[in-house]
């Protein structure tokens, strides 16, 4: 089994991917609208927001992921990420209704829940044996503040050292930071010293401060957003982002959006994944959202992969668009397929499908099938080795004498 690592920066892409891509795209014959993109691309240029539309717009759908397929081929070959991780949400209770959650509860409903230091740990129990990653995130709790969270991640890296804590979108540092009084990168650094090793990228929704207002209403600013990620990087934590499409935003609205993303990503070069989701309407308060096919998710996916070109990895995340569309982009330029999971609230809540009983071995078998080579990584994608696809052994049993 080969293995290799990477920097936080370099997340394992090909130290020469751009000059890889260039090569790739000599002599390709591409649609007069698509020519002058591929030309971009193999000059190195960054696309413009422009040039997003014209992808968007673009009649032949399959041409588009080709180019994106390219591109994420000259940046990682045909390897495919997971990783072995286990989704525990740590309260449903929140002090915002935001219209699209169907997760959030308020204290006093007969469903609303809050683990317990010792309930977590216990949670995590159940699956240690099997994960490298715990990702929590949560409601806005309104009697947890910095204290409780320090404490929690100190227990859990206490019993699970080697567990990466994958935890606490924006919006909760930013309630975190509010409930004790501190800046975001007092929160932030109290936390890491904790053991917390990195921030998913959940709560970007759109960022566009009038649609927020009106999706998500009281939760953090456009630029909070960006701030809060920007305070952990200088703290050596690297961080993911996403972007959910489909509710009331417009085409300019997610091209501006990655834009915003990719010159955070300048930076420091620690915005590591992005991660696209639709927006999943059952169970949830937003009758105008506009809901996207199976085509527009592809699409999305193929278009994030040539603008983000600071940003290495993209996405399928499979808890949300299910196993078919998840194989689907690996082929429009999505390289990483999240993880194993095993348990999961959020997404499911809000009326997502996907199994959540699968292994390492079901997830690599599904990047095989895609016709991609599967490669477990750590949680920060700097460590990584081809995963051998070797099929569960089977329960053999003697046979029964019948009379």
């Amino acid at each position: 089994m080969t293995e290799w690592s990477a920097s936080i920066q370099n997340a394992g892409s090909a130290a020469n991917w751009q000059e890889k891509l260039r090569i790739s795209l000599q002599g390709m014959q591409w649609s007069k609208v698509i020519e002058p993109i591929a030309d971009k691309l193999a000059n190195g240029d960054r696309l413009s927001i422009e040039d997003g539309m014209v992808l968007y717009n673009h009649s032949n759908l399959s041409e588009v992921g080709m180019l994106a397929n390219i591109v994420k081929h000259s940046r990682f070959d045909k390897n495919v990420f997971f990783n072995s991780n286990v989704h525990i949400n740590q309260t449903n209770i929140c002090v915002l209704a935001c219209r699209f959650c169907a997760f959030r509860r308020s204290k006093k409903q007969s469903d609303a829940y809050a683990l317990t230091i010792e309930e977590y740990i216990k949670e995590m129990d159940k699956f240690a044996e099997y994960i490298d990653e715990v990702h929590s995130v949560g409601g806005l709790h309104p009697d947890w503040d910095v204290e409780f969270y320090v404490s929690l991640i100190t227990a859990a890296k206490e019993k699970y050292p080697k567990i990466s804590i994958k935890a606490l979108t924006a919006v909760e540092i930013k309630h975190l930071s509010n409930q004790s009084n501190i800046t975001f990168s007092e929160t932030l650094e109290r936390l890491k010293n904790a053991g917390l090793d990195s921030l998913p990228g959940g709560g970007a929704e759109i960022l566009n401060d009038e649609i927020r207002e009106i999706i998500c209403k009281g939760k953090e600013s456009s630029e909070e957003y960006l701030e809060i990620h920007r305070q952990a990087h200088l703290q050596g934590m690297p961080s993911n982002c996403t972007m959910l499409f489909g509710t009331i935003e417009k085409i300019e609205d997610r091209l501006e959006h990655m834009d915003k993303l990719r010159k955070l990503a300048d930076e420091s070069l620690m915005l590591q994944c992005f991660v696209p989701y639709p927006f999943l309407p059952d169970s949830s308060r937003l009758p105008q959202a506009q809901l996207a096919t199976a085509n527009e998710i592809l699409r999305t996916i193929a278009v994030s992969r040539l603008m983000l070109d600071s940003i290495p990895h993209i996405k399928a995340y499979r808890m949300n668009i299910g196993d078919e569309v998840a194989e689907l982009a690996l082929h429009y330029g999505a390289d990483d397929i999240d993880g194993t999971v095993r348990q999961e609230s959020i997404m499911h809540l809000a009326g997502a499908k996907s199994s959540l009983n699968y292994g390492s071995y079901q997830l690599a078998k599904l990047v095989k099938d895609a016709g991609f080579s599967p490669v477990k990584r750590n949680t920060i994608y700097t460590m990584f080795n081809e995963f051998e696809i070797v099929p569960p052994k089977r329960v053999r049993r003697l046979s029964v004498i019948q009379n």
